[in-house]
C-alpha cells in the first residue's frame, strides 16, 4: 500500500476520528483504541522464529489497488489515520523498491505525539523501515534515505551497497545465488534488530511474494467505495496482488470489521 500523506498532522490530533465497530460490535473508538485492542503494542517476551507479518493494502470496489499507478487517489481522511495508527505500533514497515520510489517515501512517523507514543511504549521513535530490492536501483532521492534520524534495512540478494546517504542504512543479504530468501531475511530482521511485528505496505509484487512464500499472518484490507474500471492486463492498475497466481487460494477468516461513512475497513488472519 503507497503511504498516504496527512497534509495537517496536528490538526488531524486535535479531532481524534471514530470509526464504527461493525464486527465485533462496540462502540465507536478512535484509532488509538482500536490499535491497542487489536494487540499491537503487545511484544511476546520469546520471539518466534520469524516476525509477525500484517499486509495492509487499499482496494476499490471492482478490485483495484492503483489510479494511475498510485493508491492515494482510493484512500480517503480515515484510510489515512488508519494507515498512520497501524504504523505507530510496529517494529518495522516492509516495502518492495518500486513502491519508495514512486510513493517518495519519507519519514515513517513524522508526528512528534506519535513518536512520543511509541517511546512510551518502549520502541524507538521510529519503525525500522525495511526495503526490498534485488538490484539496488532505489534512486538518491528518495526522501527517507537523506533523513539522518532514519533508520533502513535494504533486504537484498546484491552484494552492492548504495552511496553514503544520511539515514543510517544496514543491508540484510540473503539468497545471493538467486532471488531473495524473504523467509531468511525476516528472520534475520528478528535476530538483528529485535523486529517482532511487520507492517508490509507493498506493492502488489511484493504482497504476492511473500502469500507465496506463507509469510502473511494478517491481512488489513481498507475497502475504498470507488468504482475505477480498467483493465490491470492491459496497462499500470494493479490488484493488490500481482505476478505469479497463488495456487492453491490463501484462506482468511474475517476478524474484524470497521466503518467510517461508506469506508470498510476489513481485518483478516492468514489461515495456516
Amino acid at each position: 500500500m503507497d503511504a498516504p500523506s496527512e497534509p495537517n498532522p496536528s490538526a488531524a490530533s486535535d479531532a481524534p476520528l471514530r470509526l464504527e465497530r461493525l464486527l465485533p460490535p462496540g462502540e465507536p473508538a478512535t484509532i488509538p483504541e482500536i490499535v491497542r485492542e487489536m494487540g499491537l503494542w503487545d511484544r511476546a517476551p520469546s520471539p518466534s522464529e520469524r516476525p509477525h507479518v500484517m499486509l495492509n493494502m487499499i482496494s476499490s470496489v471492482d478490485g483495484r489497488a492503483t489510479v494511475s499507478g498510485r493508491s492515494g487517489p482510493l484512500s480517503d481522511t480515515a484510510d489515512r489515520k488508519l494507515f498512520h495508527g497501524l504504523r505507530t505500533a510496529v517494529d518495522a514497515i516492509l516495502v518492495g523498491a518500486g513502491t519508495a520510489r514512486v510513493e517518495r517515501y519519507g519519514r515513517l512517523i513524522p508526528e512528534q505525539a506519535r513518536r512520543d507514543l511509541r517511546r512510551e511504549h518502549g520502541l524507538p521513535e521510529e519503525p525500522l523501515a525495511c526495503i526490498v530490492s534485488a538490484s539496488l536501483d532505489l534512486g538518491e532521492d528518495i526522501p527517507l534515505l537523506g533523513e539522518g534520524d532514519a533508520r533502513v534495512a535494504i533486504l537484498t540478494p546484491s552484494t552492492a551497497s548504495l552511496p553514503d546517504m544520511p539515514a543510517q542504512v544496514d543491508y540484510v543479504r540473503t539468497g545471493p545465488e538467486g532471488p531473495l530468501n524473504l523467509s531468511e531475511a525476516l528472520a534475520e530482521l528478528g535476530e538483528r534488530f529485535g523486529v517482532q511485528s511487520v507492517l508490509c505496505e507493498g506493492g502488489p509484487h511484493l504482497a504476492s511474494e511473500l502469500l507465496h512464500a506463507g509469510l502473511v499472518d494478517e491481512v488489513f484490507l481498507s475497502l475504498s467505495p470507488t468504482l475505477t474500471g480498467g483493465d490491470p492486463a492491459k496497462g499500470p492498475a494493479l490488484r493488490i496482488l500481482a505476478g505469479v497466481e497463488v495456487e492453491p487460494p490463501v484462506a482468511l477468516t474475517l476478524l474484524g470489521v470497521l466503518r467510517s461513512e461508506s469506508s470498510l475497513f476489513l481485518r483478516y488472519a492468514v489461515d495456516a
